[in-house]
């Protein structure tokens, strides 16, 4: 495993010559982890079998699980998907950012079965970090990237946590620095003239119903229509225990707006879910690491990006099969 970070080098530290040896890499069928504004993605050439093979196998990641194809423009996306209206002003508003679009396969497109998981659909985001868009243009194809760790561990928001946890299953890091918006993208279906919300994210929920006029249709469980839609997911090691007032003796906090007030590693003693959101995976890695039997969270709000956060919490805390 490489990894890119020369000192005083552009986009946080990855040069253009490390764009393009990461490039070549992915057309080549190797794995790249590289940074986006909402967590590290684990990378490989979308339109070949063997290369997405290899994103399963470095992470051992379920095979029904799909991958989110990430492209350099929203032209490239219409050569994958078949856009809607709704969809077409979703990714004029929100793209480049952290919005994945659902659609039908188009008939041009070029992921793979493996990567789509065999549905008839595809996941599509244009990521905002300049890293990403930088890789997507010269890799000039789509490039699946789930996050860049073990499958249903916490997910990567800086380098140091793509090598702690994928090692030399990673033939190239891009080291773009610190995650901006800290969780994954939210994630919309745009099928058959509906809008449905399959994962908070990101982007938030009172934003897209703003653009769109009307609320989300919300998923009913049929089968795993997209990433970040296992019941366990982004699990530490330790047992959770949600919506916690205060702590039980044995339990170590994972606190938010001081509710505990002892001291427990708060993801925003402001109650800001944005900054939360960002905090979450570093935090639950950091308590995780002090090898905890149960870690207590505090109460999360549903608004602006607390849904997405509670999102994932929840699924942490779901038993493990």
């Amino acid at each position: 495993m490489l990894s890119a970070n020369p000192p005083g080098a552009r986009h946080g530290g990855v040069t253009p010559d490390d764009i393009l040896r990461a490039a070549a890499l992915l057309r080549a069928g190797k794995l790249v982890a590289f940074p986006t504004e909402t967590v590290y993605g684990l990378g490989a050439d979308a339109t070949a079998p063997e290369a997405v093979a290899g994103i399963y196998a470095a992470k051992g990641r379920p095979q029904f699980n799909p991958l989110i194809a990430h492209v350099a423009s929203q032209a490239a996306a219409e050569a994958e998907g078949i856009f809607t209206g709704d969809a077409t002003r979703l990714a004029a508003a929100f793209w480049p950012g952290p919005l994945t679009l659902v659609l039908p396969r188009h008939a041009s497109g070029t992921a793979c079965d493996l990567a789509c998981a065999g549905l008839p659909s595809v996941g599509l985001r244009v990521p905002s970090h300049p890293v990403a868009l930088a890789l997507l243009e010269a890799a000039g194809r789509p490039i699946a990237a789930p996050s860049a760790n073990r499958s249903g561990h916490i997910s990567p928001t800086d380098a140091s946590h793509v090598s702690g946890d994928l090692g030399d299953a990673v033939d190239l890091i891009l080291d773009g620095g610190p995650s901006q918006v800290g969780v994954e993208s939210t994630i919309l279906a745009c099928l058959d003239g509906v809008v449905t919300l399959l994962r908070p994210g990101g982007l938030s929920v009172a934003d897209i119903e703003a653009l769109l006029g009307r609320p989300l249709d919300k998923a009913v469980a049929a089968g795993i229509q997209a990433p970040g839609m296992l019941a366990s997911h982004y699990a530490p090691n330790a047992a959770m225990r949600l919506d916690a007032t205060s702590l039980k003796a044995g339990e170590i906090g994972l606190d938010f707006a001081a509710t505990f007030g002892d001291g427990s590693l708060d993801l925003s003693p402001t109650g800001d879910t944005r900054e939360a959101a960002a905090n979450l995976y570093r935090y639950l890695r950091a308590l995780d690491a002090r090898n905890p039997v149960t870690i207590a969270v505090a109460p999360i709000p549903q608004s602006g990006l607390g849904a997405a956060i509670i999102d994932r919490l929840q699924r942490a805390a779901a038993p493990r099969g």
